[in-house]
């Protein structure tokens, strides 16, 4: 295969921009997913309520802010919040090692920078999400996806392999500094894109409430678009419970320091990245409808293996089943953001985004405090085990709708009501 079919998009100047700033913001993020929850456990000794409450703050921006965030990106620069929302996230997670040097760090601190830091990537993801259709075309979505996706997964091996030692080596609170650098390094490569947006029209009579309930009503009213958003739902709900509770099981149960955590979670990025090379060529084969609802059913029931294990060479037996969630995971983000951009206008998208994000990522805060009181009264373990379950179930909105059957992206965008 010639070269410059390999490379694909990457060929284009921007998307390589993109490209690199994604690699970047998100081994940040990666270092964030590991480093945050062990500065509440290691470094301040939480409880399972904290860390179940620092997840729920992390997450709760989707709810404060999901609906109208749409609307407000809707009549901006998608580019510009991008990078605004970046260097802000920066600065914020920067607070966290200055804080724990000057002794003033308290577990009150972390909520605050977690809420803050949640609030600042709900806009930056809606954004992400509408400029890509824009920066290359309807037509290239699918591979622009798979292509995001693989870099995302490559942070996702690359990440917790850097955290871990670092952890080790210097503490949690100190390992922020890498995060930090590396959305303030995204941010500023953003700003060397050199394909901008038209700055959208205002409208002569804006009205937040009216701009949010249209965003509202085209989601709704189509069963595919739908269906992904109440699959999203249960499924971030019950992983979420699932992941609170995972580094207390693996640190608290399984007796693993932060060495061993790393391993376990670049193993998650080694199914990722897996599932983002195969991404293209398994909803070619299966179908971009069928994928989606297939990825969940058989990948997730693998997580059980997870609250069997005990110390030894179980876990990572187990943590065989965490690599094939993520995998399955990538195969269907891929395939449904491609079927959400395909079928939403150019002025819609915005709100699409941060609708389906507002109702498939609102039970998130609630999934942390789940969470933590599953765990209070079933242990770490048991909460594993109904994670585990309610992950599995999530397949059923895609199953029961047309998605169960159609094998191609749509090629026409879905009529829009009427203003």
């Amino acid at each position: 295969m010639a070269k410059s079919s390999r490379l694909g998009l990457l060929r284009n100047r921007d998307f390589g921009r993109l490209f690199a700033a994604t690699a970047l913001g998100q081994l940040g993020d990666r270092i964030i997913f590991l480093a945050l929850p062990l500065v509440a456990i290691a470094a301040l000794h939480a409880d399972e309520f904290q860390v179940g409450l620092l997840t729920a703050m992390t997450s709760a921006g989707s709810l404060l802010v999901g609906l109208p965030a749409g609307a407000w990106v809707d009549r901006m620069r998608k580019r510009s919040v991008m990078i605004n929302t970046d260097l802000a996230r920066a600065l914020f997670l920067l607070t966290i090692p200055v804080a724990w040097w000057a002794d003033l760090l308290t577990i009150w601190w972390l909520y605050a920078v977690a809420l803050v830091h949640g609030v600042l990537t709900v806009f930056f993801d809606v954004a992400y999400i509408s400029y890509l259709p824009h920066l290359v075309g309807r037509s290239n979505l699918v591979e622009g996806n798979s292509k995001l996706s693989a870099i995302r997964s490559v942070t996702s091996i690359s990440g917790p392999t850097v955290a871990g030692p670092l952890v080790g080596l210097v503490g949690a609170p100190a390992t922020l500094l890498v995060s930090s650098a590396g959305m303030a390094m995204s941010g500023l490569l953003a700003i060397t894109i050199r394909k901008r947006e038209e700055k959208p029209e205002p409208s002569e009579h804006p009205q937040l409430a009216r701009e949010i309930k249209e965003g509202l009503k085209f989601v709704v009213k189509y069963p595919t678009l739908r269906a992904i958003m109440l699959g999203d739902a249960i499924f971030n709900l019950f992983l979420v419970m699932y992941q609170t509770m995972l580094l207390v099981f693996l640190e608290r149960e399984i007796g693993l320091q932060s060495f061993g955590l790393g391993l376990i979670f670049s193993g998650m990025g080694c199914g990722a990245l897996l599932g983002a090379l195969l991404a293209t060529r398994v909803s070619k084969r299966v179908g971009h409808g069928p994928v989606i609802w297939l990825a969940s059913l058989v990948s997730c029931p693998l997580t059980a293996l997870m609250p069997l294990a005990r110390a030894g060479w179980s876990v990572y037996v187990a943590a065989i089943g965490l690599a094939a969630l993520s995998l399955g995971g990538v195969v269907r983000v891929v395939a449904q953001s491609s079927f959400q951009q395909a079928l939403t206008p150019d002025r819609l998208l915005g709100r699409m985004s941060a609708t389906a994000r507002f109702v498939s990522w609102g039970g998130i805060p609630l999934g942390g405090l789940l969470g933590g009181a599953s765990g209070s009264v079933f242990g770490a373990a048991g909460t594993l085990w109904i994670g585990a379950a309610g992950m599995t179930l999530s397949f059923l909105p895609n199953f029961l709708s047309p998605l169960r059957t159609m094998r191609t992206l749509p090629t026409e965008k879905a009529p829009e009501f009427a203003r």
